[in-house]
C-alpha cells in the first residue's frame, strides 16, 4: 500500500522525502478522476454540437475593466489558504514524527507562506485584468457552448460530491458521526460515493437548466465519463487502502503479519481466536499492556465475523483473491515487524480486495458505454443505461463488502445495495418512458 508519495518513492527508488508525505495517493487519483471525466465530458458535448442536438447560449460580458477589489481578494483568499497550509506543510514535513495529514487539517500553517502567496496572486489577477484594460469598458455579446462550461460542472461536482459523500457517510455511520459531529464532518476520511453522485448531481442539473443546457444529452454526455472516473476514483482506495475493503476470505490466513498463505477452515478459525480482541473490541496488542484501538468493525462473537471461502486460480496473484493491506491509511491491523512511524499496520487476517473488483469492472463497463455511445439515438436512454450497469455492479460488490446494514422488514441491506436497487429500477423505468415518448413523437 502506497498512503502517500514518499511511501511510492520509497518503495520504488529507496528515496526517503518528507515533503511528498503531504500526497495523498487518494487524493491524487480523486484529482485525476476529475481530471479525465471533464476532457471525456468535453469530447461528447463537443460531438453533440456538431450534430445539432446541443446549441451555444448568449450572454452580455463588460471588457476592459481594471481587476475589482472583490476579484482581488478572492484571489488573494485563495493564495492565503493554499500558501498557508501547503507552504506551512512543505516546511513542517521536516520534522519527524509529524503527522502531516492532522496537520493539513488543523489550524496549524505559515503565516509568512500564505501572505506570500496571496500577493502573488492578487497581483497576477491584477496584471491579467491591466493588459485587457480599455479606456471605456465596452459590453460585448458572446456565444458559449455547453463544452465552454465544464469547468463550471467539475467545480461543482467537486464542491457538491464532497459534501454529498460526507453527510451520506454521516447519515450510515450515525453513531460514530453522534460521538464526534465537527471531527466526522471535517475528517479527510469517510466518503460514501453515492451521497457524492446524488448531490452533485442534483447541482448540476440546476445549473445546466439555469445555463438552457439540454438535460437529456448532458447526462448522455457524462454516462461514460462517470463510469471511468469511478473507476479511476477506486483506484485510490486500492492504492491508499482507504478501509473499503471486503470481508475477510477463509480460505487464506496471515501467517506473519502482511503475508497471505492458503489455509483450512480450522486454521482460519484459529487465527481468528488469536486475534480474539481486534474482531471483538476492534483492539490490537502493540506490546505488553498495550492495547490499542485499530478500528471500529468489531463484531459480538467469533461466529459472526463476515466471512466467505474462495481459493483463486494458481496462476493468478493471491492479493486478487485475499489481502491484508499492508501500510493502509486507516492505519488498521496488527504492526509489521520492522516498519517504524505512520502507517505501520496490516490486516490480521486478508480479505476480499473490493475495490480491485470494481476497479476492472467499471473500466469494462466504461468501455461498453464508450462503444455504444453513438448507437444510441434516444436521448436519456444511454444514462439510463449507465444507472443500470452501475447499479448492478455495486449491488453484486455489496455481497462481499462490509458496511453498515438497515433491517426493513426482517431483510437487512446496506445504504449501497438500497439505492444501487433504486438506480437499476430507475434505470429500467427510464428506458421505457424515453423510448416510449421518442415513439410517440415520431409518431406524431
Amino acid at each position: 500500500m502506497y498512503p502517500n508519495l514518499y511511501f511510492v518513492f520509497n518503495d520504488w527508488f529507496g528515496w526517503k522525502i518528507n515533503a511528498f508525505k503531504i500526497f495523498y495517493t487518494f487524493g491524487i487519483f480523486v484529482a485525476l478522476s476529475f481530471i479525465v471525466a471533464a476532457y471525456l465530458l468535453t469530447l461528447e458535448l463537443k460531438r453533440k454540437e456538431k450534430q445539432g442536438l446541443l446549441l451555444p447560449r448568449e450572454e452580455t460580458i463588460t471588457t476592459g475593466q481594471p481587476a475589482s477589489i472583490y476579484s482581488l481578494f478572492i484571489n488573494g483568499l485563495i493564495g492565503f489558504i493554499f500558501g498557508y497550509k501547503l507552504i506551512g506543510a512543505f516546511i513542517a514535513s521536516r520534522q519527524s514524527g509529524l503527522d502531516l495529514q492532522d496537520y493539513i487539517f488543523s489550524s496549524q500553517g505559515s503565516w509568512l507562506g500564505g501572505f506570500i502567496l496571496a500577493a502573488v496572486l492578487a497581483y497576477l489577477k491584477y496584471k491579467e485584468k491591466d493588459k485587457q484594460k480599455l479606456a471605456k469598458p465596452e459590453k460585448r455579446i458572446i456565444r458559449i457552448w455547453p463544452h465552454d462550461r465544464v469547468g463550471d460542472i467539475v467545480i461543482f461536482a467537486l464542491v457538491f460530491g464532497i459534501i454529498g459523500a460526507k453527510i451520506f457517510d454521516n447519515l450510515e455511520n450515525w453513531d460514530r458521526f453522534i460521538q464526534d459531529p465537527i471531527g466526522n464532518l471535517i475528517a479527510p476520511s469517510g466518503l460514501t460515493f453515492y451521497g457524492g453522485l446524488i448531490c452533485a448531481a442534483i447541482a448540476i442539473l440546476i445549473y445546466a437548466r439555469k445555463k438552457g443546457i439540454g438535460l437529456l444529452y448532458l447526462i448522455d454526455a457524462a454516462a461514460p465519463a462517470l463510469m471511468i472516473a469511478y473507476a479511476i476514483g477506486r483506484m485510490g482506495c486500492q492504492t491508499a487502502g482507504d478501509g473499503d475493503w471486503g470481508i475477510f476470505n477463509s480460505a487464506y490466513i496471515s501467517d506473519v503479519p502482511g503475508h497471505v498463505v492458503p489455509a483450512t477452515p480450522e486454521q482460519f478459525q484459529e487465527k481468528l481466536k488469536e486475534n480474539s480482541t481486534y474482531f471483538l473490541n476492534g483492539t490490537v496488542m502493540d506490546g505488553p499492556g498495550v492495547s490499542t484501538m485499530v478500528t471500529d468493525r468489531h463484531e459480538e462473537s467469533l461466529d459472526k465475523v463476515p466471512h466467505k471461502s474462495f481459493r483463486g486460480p494458481k496462476f493468478l496473484p493471491t492479493w486478487m483473491f485475499a489481502y491484508t493491506y499492508p501500510h493502509n491509511v486507516n492505519e488498521d491491523g496488527i504492526l509489521l515487524p520492522g516498519c517504524e512511524g505512520k502507517y505501520c499496520r496490516a490486516l490480521p487476517q486478508p480479505v476480499f480486495p473490493t475495490p480491485f473488483y470494481e476497479i476492472v469492472a467499471c473500466f469494462i463497463l466504461f468501455a461498453v458505454l464508450w462503444s455504444i455511445r453513438k448507437r444510441i439515438k434516444v436521448p436519456g436512454v444511454l444514462f439510463c443505461i449507465y444507472l443500470i450497469l452501475n447499479g448492478v455492479e455495486r449491488f453484486l460488490v455489496e455481497t462481499i463488502r462490509v458496511n453498515t446494514t438497515y433491517s426493513i422488514f426482517g431483510i437487512h441491506p446496506t445504504q449501497a445495495e438500497l439505492i444501487s436497487s433504486a438506480l437499476v429500477i430507475t434505470g429500467i423505468i427510464g428506458i421505457i418512458y424515453f423510448s416510449r415518448k421518442k415513439a410517440t413523437v415520431e409518431e406524431l
